[in-house]
């Protein structure tokens, strides 16, 4: 493991087999971040970026592959690996934010009980004044009201519910929480709040995000990095400036053909993407997304392309990397230029 990375992610496959079928949730996953960095991870409904994220926070156990990860103590690990005990002293180094903040918070509990809960399970001996007081300051830091900490979830909008949620995860003081698509069930105006609450905590506990989301608009505006997935695997992994501003990979050009310009005078146009996503059950030979891209030839439809280190130090899987030219998020040069 690198010294400058706090996780790293190495050949991560994830396999569900039900009444002898396997569908491959994930296939052959790699990448590393770095302290203090956000990494994105976007793709399709289904391409298996929640799958990536539970598997290393280890909700789901990996069928195959490694993730290195770096303890506050600076002991270096494989958190796939380790037994019952360790893992429990290290799970509250990393915590997961959830995409449903209805359905993710206990309707049985109050506020800050549900604030409290991985303080009583990681903090035993911890005694419940203290418990109430670091609840009751992370809900303000979050921007909750502590007056209103004894009320039940119902109560409150999806925009603070989902605060509740993150004052939950970050109250044991973590090092990496991952963000499973954490504002997509909420409105506009309300994502740009949580998503601005985020960096914000992030600079202030020095905290590295991993940030599994469908929407590129969101991910541009958080990410330092850019994981792109289709049915499993990941096809590509560069600095977020140079992936939108130019794609190596057929699929992350046609998913930034899709990104909405908030601007009625710029013409879009879009990549439309033929056919269907295929069946995880059942994939096509070679390159998985060769039946819908427009760039296929012989060799995608039989030999599956390896995630390749390419000259400026992003990696791509895609035959054709090398000699394409294609092209990237520039809606808003060019309507400059038409200014």
């Amino acid at each position: 493991m690198k010294k400058d990375n706090i996780l790293e992610v190495k050949g991560l496959h994830k396999r569900f087999t039900s009444k002898g079928i396997t569908v491959k949730a994930v296939t052959d996953v790699s990448f590393c971040v770095k302290p203090g960095e956000t990494i994105g991870i976007v793709g399709e409904s289904g391409c298996g970026k929640t799958t990536l994220g539970r598997c290393i926070v280890r909700a789901y156990n990996a069928s195959e592959g490694e993730v290195f990860y770096r303890t506050k103590g600076g002991e270096e690990l494989d958190f796939l690996k380790v037994d019952k005990k360790k893992m429990k002293e290290i799970r509250k180094e990393i915590q997961m934010i959830f995409q449903d903040p209805y359905s993710s918070l206990d309707p049985r509990m109050t506020v800050l009980d549900i604030i409290k809960e991985p303080l009583k399970a990681n903090f035993p001996n911890m005694s419940k004044a203290e418990m109430d007081q670091k609840a009751k300051a992370m809900a303000e830091k979050v921007g909750l009201n502590p007056m209103y900490l004894m009320r039940y979830p119902h109560a409150f909008s999806g925009g603070q519910r989902q605060r509740i949620g993150i004052a939950r995860a970050l109250v044991i003081e973590p090092q990496i929480i991952v963000c499973d698509e954490a504002v997509s069930a909420l409105d506009v105006s309300i994502q740009a709040q949580v998503i601005n609450l985020l960096r914000d905590l992030q600079k202030e506990l020095k905290l590295t995000y991993l940030f599994i989301s469908h929407d590129l608009s969101v991910v541009e505006h958080i990410s330092d990095k850019v994981g792109v997935m289709y049915l499993g695997r990941m096809v590509e992994f560069a600095s977020t400036e140079e992936l939108f501003k130019k794609p190596m990979h057929p699929y992350t050009e046609a998913l930034l053909s899709a990104v909405p310009v908030a601007d009625p005078s710029v013409q879009m146009d879009r990549i439309p993407l033929k056919g269907e996503i295929p069946n995880p059950a059942n994939p096509p030979s070679g390159c998985y997304f060769h039946e819908r891209c427009h760039y296929c030839i012989e060799k995608c439809r039989t030999d599956s392309p390896v995630l390749t280190e390419m000259p400026d130090g992003r990696v791509c899987a895609c035959h054709r990397a090398r000699e394409l030219s294609l092209r990237g998020f520039a809606y808003e040069e060019e309507a400059k230029d038409q200014e």
